[in-house]
């Protein structure tokens, strides 16, 4: 892939707390920094995937990670988190994710996620909701977000009235 794969980018800055004694990001921060990606990827969208699952809307499980490291980051760099949704199926989501230094626009992890639609009173796969499925097809198409008011179910679980 490349950067023009990508929509959607987040950036952050390398913390002390995510390095190893000679300053090198620990692989496990890498994991940290999905999720930083993948919520942001939905914000950006216009709802909190956290805020979904609280109201009972839609959770998911991370049933896959692949990361591939190419390159360290080093502490107080500042990265650009590359997201895409490459894939939705019935019950999953597939994120594809590449970091990259600002600084010298090197690439320096790629990884791949799959999230499961989750029901955890039942702790049973739930389906993707259509209008979540919709409303990312149509980002990943055109790049341009479409308002939360024309996915009215959607809208009302973001407003904690669903």
């Amino acid at each position: 892939m490349a950067k023009g794969d990508f929509k959607f980018h987040t950036s952050l800055r390398v913390r002390w707390v995510e390095c190893d004694a000679q300053g090198i990001v620990y692989y496990g921060a890498y994991m940290d920094y999905l999720e930083v990606g993948q919520s942001d990827y939905f914000r950006n969208l216009g709802f909190s995937i956290y805020k979904l699952a609280e109201v009972g809307y839609f959770d998911t499980a991370v049933v896959k990670v692949t990361l591939e490291y190419k390159a360290p980051a080093r502490v107080d760099d500042m990265l650009d988190i590359f997201v895409r949704v490459s894939h939705i199926g019935n019950t999953s989501i597939t994120m594809d994710m590449e970091i990259y230094s600002q600084e010298n626009d090197q690439l320096l992890t790629t990884s791949r996620a799959i999230y499961v639609g989750y029901d955890a009173s039942t702790a049973t796969t739930k389906p993707v909701p259509a209008d979540i499925r919709e409303l990312v097809d149509r980002y990943e198409e055109s790049g341009v977000v479409i308002p939360l008011e024309s996915f009215p179910d959607l809208a009302a679980a973001v407003s904690g009235h669903h």
